[in-house]
This record gives C-alpha cells, structure tokens and sequence, in this order.
C-alpha cells in the first residue's frame, strides 16, 4: 500500500488542510454520481476538520456519513463518536448513517449495518493510536482476522466493546484519508508509511492513501514545513 504523505506545522494545518480536501473531492464526486460517501473515525483532529468544513462550499444534502467505528454507549454519551460527530456538523444537512450499538443484539447489529455500507466508499477517514491501531482494528484483537463481513465486534478495549469496519469494508475506499498529529504518533507513522504489516493500521488496504501529519508527528520542525498543504484530491 502506497501513502502520500503531506506533512504541516500543527494540528490546526492539519484540520484545515483536510477540510479543503473534503471539499473538493465532495464537490468532484457529487458532480460525478450524484452523491458522496465519507466513512469517518473518532478524534479531536477529525472533529476539528469538520468545524472547518462548516466554512467551506460542501454540497452537504448529497454526503453521506458513515461511522468507520464506535463505542457501544448509550446516545448522547461523551464517549460515543456520534455524539461529536454530530455536534461538529452543527445545522449541515448531511445524513449521517450511524452504528446502532444500542441494539439489544450487537451481532446482528454489526450485520445490518454492514449491509447498509455502499459497494465503494469515496473516502474513508483514518486516525492512528500510539499502539498502532486504526478504526477499532486494535492489537490483539480477534476482529483483526474477520474477512467473512464488513463490520464486526471488537473485544473491551479501553472500557468499551467497540463496533469496526473490517479490513474488508476499508478496503472499498476510492481515497483513505489519515490525519495524524502529535510526537506520540512518530513510531506508529513511520511504521505506516514504511508498510510495516505488524501493526494494524499497516495490514489497511485501498485504491489511494494521503497521510496529512503535523511537524510533530512526523519528527520535523514546524518551522521546516507549510502551514498549508497542497494536497489535492
């Protein structure tokens, strides 16, 4: 898997740099079919993109919103990536196709909503944890072998069990788009983008990947880099 890497002073570029991705690739995809698909994963980077979003030209009432992953948490929960998702997309008109991890049933759940996921996403978001994680796709955990289904069950981690798209379903992204910030995330970013199978977020498959880091993640000075990107869908 080959990544585009664009690296960028702080968070703040990062957020900025990924929101006018989106919306380019929302408006190009939108006049190309009609409709967008973004999957999305929790953190604070993510979120902060879509309050940048909120100022840029999105063609909102054609995206569609899917979850990569969520905690099982009642609605409203500050653990629960909806609740954030949803308050960042403030009054934008998207749908917003949410995990029902409130479901008495978490298993046939996982099996609705994989099959309410499109054959191909237009982009899917990634994030990456000090441990090399991505999605809920966490080291150790059973989930990781599941290739039968698009959405599985994790195990308890960090208190929760948690709802994941597999490798399977991440593999239908036209685009990935990883935003990574933070000296905590060097490690895991190097490994990444070397390809290295070992951690989870290296075994991720797609059409295209661009890796948005900031300075710190990426072992540079901020004063070495742009605070603006040109990436470009």
């Amino acid at each position: 898997m080959h990544h585009e890497l664009d690296v960028v002073a702080d968070p703040d570029a990062v957020a900025g740099t990924a929101a006018a991705f989106v919306a380019r690739l929302a408006r190009a995809c939108v006049q190309a079919h009609g409709r967008f698909t973004f999957a999305v994963s929790g953190g604070h980077t993510p979120w902060a993109m879509f309050a940048r979003l909120a100022h840029e030209d999105v063609p909102w009432e054609h995206v569609a919103v899917f979850q990569v992953d969520e905690r099982a948490a009642p609605d409203g929960d500050p653990d629960r990536n909806l609740t954030h998702l949803r308050q960042s997309l403030g009054a934008a008109p998207a749908e917003v196709i949410a995990m029902p991890v409130n479901d008495a049933d978490l298993d046939a759940a996982a099996a609705a909503y994989g099959r309410s996921l499109p054959e191909r996403f237009d982009l899917v978001h990634l994030g990456l944890g000090p441990d090399g994680h991505t999605a809920s796709l966490v080291p150790q955990d059973p989930v990781l072998e599941v290739s039968d289904r698009p959405v599985a069950l994790t195990a308890p981690y960090m208190g929760h069990q948690r709802m994941t798209l597999t490798y399977p379903a991440l593999a239908r992204a036209q685009q990935l788009l990883w935003l990574i910030t933070g000296a905590d995330k060097r490690e895991p970013l190097s490994r990444l983008v070397a390809g290295d199978r070992s951690i989870p977020a290296g075994r991720v498959e797609a059409a295209a990947s661009l890796v948005l880091a900031d300075a710190a993640a990426a072992g540079r000075s901020p004063a070495r880099v742009g605070s603006q990107s040109r990436a470009g869908p």
